[in-house]
C-alpha cells in the first residue's frame, strides 16, 4: 500500500514526523483495553495486515482436508454470520490443519479454525462460542486498538513507519501476533481483560441472536478450565482467569 504522506516528504523526515506526533498523544488516554484517542493506523491499513497476515497462514500451514469439519464450520460461521446481518459470502472460513486448540478472526472478514478445536468443542454450540468470540474482537475493532497501542508502546519509530506504510515485512510477525495469531507466530500477546469482556458480551449476544444456547460457553470454558489450560494455544491470546464461567454466567444473566 502506498504511502498517504506526500511525496516530496522525505523517508527520514516522515518518520521524525509521525515519531513526534506519536510522543505528543497523552500517554494517560490509554486505558487498558488500548483505546488511544488517535487512531495511527486507519482502518485499510489494519484490513491489508490482516490480509497479508491470512495469507501467510495460508502459506505456511496447509488447510484441513476433513470434509465434516469444514462443513460444520461453514454451517456454524455462517449461521453467526447470517444473525448479524452479514452475509457469509463475504467472509473466508477456513480450518487448519494440526492439533491446536485454537480459534481466531483476522481483519479483512477471516476466520480460521484449527482441526484441535473442532475435535475439542463437545457440541455445536461450543464451537459457536468459540467462533462467536473471535466475531466479537472483529466487530470491536480490537485488533486496530491492539495495533494503536502497540505501536506507540513496544514497536518504536521505525515499525510506526512501517504500520502506516506496510511497505516492510520486518515486523510481520509482531504484527500477526497483534493481529491475535498468537503462538502460530512465535509471540504471544493476550487480549487485555477489558477486550476479553467485551468480545464474550458480544459473542453471547451473537450465539443468542443465532438460537445458540449462550451455556454452552461456561461450559466450553470451565472444561478448559478443568484441563488446567494445558496445550490450550487459545489461552495464549485469550487468558482464562479462574473465574471466566462465573464471569460469563453473570452476563447471560445481563442480556
Amino acid at each position: 500500500m502506498a504511502c498517504s504522506c506526500p511525496t516530496h516528504l522525505s523517508r527520514r523526515r516522515f518518520v521524525f514526523l509521525t515519531g513526534a506526533v506519536a510522543l505528543s498523544l497523552p500517554l494517560t488516554a490509554c486505558d487498558d483495553s488500548g483505546d488511544w484517542p488517535v487512531d495511527l493506523v486507519s482502518d485499510e491499513q489494519v484490513r491489508a495486515m490482516g490480509l497479508a497476515s491470512w495469507k501467510q497462514m495460508r502459506q505456511e500451514i496447509p488447510l484441513s482436508q476433513n470434509a465434516a469439519f469444514n462443513s460444520a464450520l461453514q454451517d456454524i460461521g455462517g449461521r453467526l454470520l447470517r444473525a448479524l446481518g452479514s452475509d457469509p459470502v463475504q467472509w473466508e472460513m477456513r480450518v487448519f490443519q494440526g492439533g491446536q486448540i485454537n480459534a481466531f478472526a483476522l481483519p479483512g472478514n477471516k476466520i480460521g479454525v484449527f482441526e484441535g478445536m473442532m475435535r475439542f468443542a463437545d457440541s455445536e454450540a461450543q464451537l459457536a462460542a468459540v467462533i462467536g468470540h473471535e466475531i466479537g474482537h472483529h466487530l470491536a475493532d480490537h485488533a486496530q486498538e491492539r495495533l494503536n497501542a502497540q505501536v506507540l508502546k513496544d514497536f518504536g519509530l521505525n515499525a510506526l513507519e512501517v504500520a502506516l506504510n506496510l511497505g516492510d515485512i520486518q515486523y510481520a510477525r509482531e504484527i500477526a501476533a497483534v493481529l491475535g495469531l498468537g503462538v502460530e507466530v512465535g509471540l504471544q500477546l493476550p487480549y487485555s481483560r477489558d477486550h476479553e469482556l467485551e468480545a464474550d458480551r458480544l459473542g453471547l449476544d451473537l450465539m443468542r441472536r443465532a438460537d445458540y444456547d449462550p451455556h454452552a460457553a461456561v461450559a466450553l470454558w470451565r472444561r478448559m478450565e478443568s484441563q488446567g489450560g494445558q496445550g490450550f494455544a487459545f489461552l495464549s491470546t485469550h487468558p482464562a482467569p479462574g473465574d471466566r464461567a462465573e464471569k460469563l454466567e453473570r452476563l447471560i444473566r445481563e442480556v
